[in-house]
């Protein structure tokens, strides 16, 4: 077989590229498997109710999404199935189109995992993967840190057993329900109480033991011991038992329409979460790994999780960090978990008719615990006034469109691209004067001869009247300028509309008996001015290697003319 054909074969199967499994590595496998098993499963069930869709979802997509995500992906170790981020996503974009709970709910859910799926295909099979640099660091913190906050808010109704009818203001509805604690179901706070302190008590003291596991058996005991749900709290109840169908989802034209920007939020989100999960696991494993291929992978779960009745999935951050803990090797540690995911759905699930909904409700707020990073958003703002405002505008839009959160982001991008275009558009100039005097006069006086000036972005049809309005400033401010430098370091590209520019400038400049010359213009640059014609015309010798040649060579020419140095240099701008 050819490398051709080879690296073709890779990238349609990359599976094929795992190490061959030995008795230790199957070993160790096993045991990741069976551990991110324990994880998965509460958390399935959890997440499925974030969703707003039956509980049986959750573990559908913990199934067959997480087999197809790891045999198509890039990273062997990165878990695949349902995350807190992309279930909110799923039940806030749903539910702009329908109420929750209705009958359609979940076939729109189905829908919304396939088209946000058939997105992230799409751009990796176009090899779009630098697409995703649209969501900017500060953005997406901002929203991480609303999303987290709206997240642990919406499970105050499975936490206090207080029953709200739902509106489009989700923040209302919070003030609604914290008006109305006195009608809090007693037994259903106190399950949740005691789930919240078991979780994070053994998370604090007994790390290394599946907390989520102990904290929902025993719950699950004791609702079963006490009748919990025959006491008016609110169970998982019966989830059928057997393995998913396959089946065709359900398609309509104008739903897709509808979910469409929403499919776009969660291909891009869900996707930068399982990215930051596969950045780590490279980074500890010294493995590579591709974001295109990754891209396909988790996409092609989101399919397969669509065509067996479930939700959209992504890589999980906590379930992927588990495997790589506990050793391992190849992603035959998740076919070992989807694995002991079919033995819950064939024989277990009687088990999980009593686990109590707070219970689940708990462990989404402790997940999400883990997502608020106020200090990033603050961090953002310190290193850049547009980077603090872009996470700010973000946290508070997204709260404030609540439960329509996708709203947020995508005012979170607008405003991080339109800061972006804004500052290139209006790059700092900063000038340097170079003073001498001229003996000729006889006066003391000192004349202002050579300015040089600097410009940190790229020269292009956007910012090219800066720069030409810059010069003219130069121009007229100094009225004895002979020689104007550009230095040209910071401008790492240009365009048709900035050679033309410069072409003007330069024989304007020309006419009114005043030089132009430029100093470190970069080889890619120099390049186009070349075959533009423009450094002929400008003229060969007045293209140095750096600001110091330039300053020499032009202090020789003053002096040919005439003109004596008197002071180095002058900063203004």
């Amino acid at each position: 077989m050819s490398e051709r054909h080879r690296v073709n074969l890779l990238r349609l199967f990359p599976f094929l590229a795992w190490r061959r499994p030995t008795r230790e590595t199957l070993w160790l496998d096993l045991m990741a498997g069976i551990s991110v098993a324990l994880l998965a499963i509460p958390q399935s069930l959890a997440y499925a109710q974030l969703a707003g869709v039956p509980a049986y979802y959750g573990l559908y997509a913990a199934f067959v999404p997480s087999i197809v995500g790891v045999l198509f992906g890039s990273s062997a170790i990165l878990s695949t199935g349902p995350v807190a981020m992309t279930s909110l996503l799923t039940a806030a974009s749903v539910a702009t189109v329908l109420p929750a709970g209705s009958s359609a709910f979940a076939a729109y859910v189905t829908l919304l995992a396939l088209l946000s799926g058939l997105f992230q295909v799409a751009m990796g099979l176009a090899r779009a993967g630098a697409l995703l640099n649209l969501l900017s660091h500060p953005v997406l913190v901002g929203f991480i840190n609303a999303a987290a906050c709206v997240i642990a808010l919406s499970q105050l109704p499975a936490l206090t057993g207080i029953d709200i009818r739902r509106s489009d203001n989700f923040l209302l509805d919070v003030v609604t329900l914290l008006g109305r604690l006195t009608a809090t179901h007693g037994l259903t706070a106190l399950f949740g109480v005691v789930a919240l302190v078991l979780l994070w008590t053994m998370r604090r003291f007994t790390p290394r033991i599946p907390g989520v596991l102990v904290m929902a058996a025993i719950l699950t005991l004791a609702s079963w011991w006490i009748g919990f749900g025959e006491s008016g709290g609110a169970v998982v109840g019966k989830i059928p038992t057997g393995l998913p169908a396959f089946s065709v989802p359900w398609i309509s034209l104008d739903a897709s329409l509808q979910l469409l920007p929403a499919a776009f939020v969660i291909a891009l989100v869900s996707f930068m979460e399982a990215m930051s999960s596969c950045k780590v696991i490279a980074i500890r494993t010294r493995t590579r790994w591709d974001e295109n291929q990754e891209l396909v992978g988790q996409g092609l779960a989101k399919v397969a999780a669509a065509f067996v009745n479930s939700m959209p999935v992504s890589g999980s951050f906590s379930r992927s960090a588990l495997n790589l803990a506990s050793n391992a090797r190849t992603g035959v540690s998740s076919l070992f978990s989807a694995g002991f995911v079919v033995l819950t759905l064939l024989f277990l699930t009687p088990l999980l008719y009593h686990l109590p909904k707070p219970a689940l409700a708990a462990m989404i707020v402790m997940a999400v615990a883990n997502l608020l990073d106020v200090g990033a958003m603050r961090s953002a703002w310190r290193a850049n006034r547009d980077d603090g405002m872009a996470a700010w505008l973000t946290f508070g839009a997204t709260l404030a469109f609540a439960p329509n959160i996708q709203n947020g982001i995508l005012i979170g991008m607008i405003f991080s691209l339109g800061a972006f275009i804004f500052r290139n558009m209006v790059p700092p100039v900063i000038t340097e004067v170079r003073s001498f005097a001229d003996p000729a006069s006889g006066q003391a006086e000192t004349a202002r001869r050579v300015v040089a000036l600097r410009f940190d972005a790229g020269l292009f049809f956007a910012n090219s009247a800066v720069f030409e309005k810059a010069m003219m400033t130069l121009e007229r401010e100094h009225p004895d300028l002979e020689h104007v430098l550009v230095i040209a370091n910071g401008i790492n590209h240009a365009d048709a509309s900035a050679v033309e520019m410069l072409r003007n400038l330069s024989r304007h400049l020309g006419e009114c008996g005043i030089g132009l010359a430029f100093s470190g213009v970069r080889p890619r640059v120099k390049a186009l001015l070349e075959r533009t014609g423009l450094v002929a015309e400008i003229g060969e010798d007045n293209f140095f290697t750096d600001s110091a040649s330039a300053y020499e060579a032009l202090n020789a020419r003053l002096q040919e003319a005439g003109q004596v140095p008197q002071v180095p240099a002058t900063p203004s701008s």
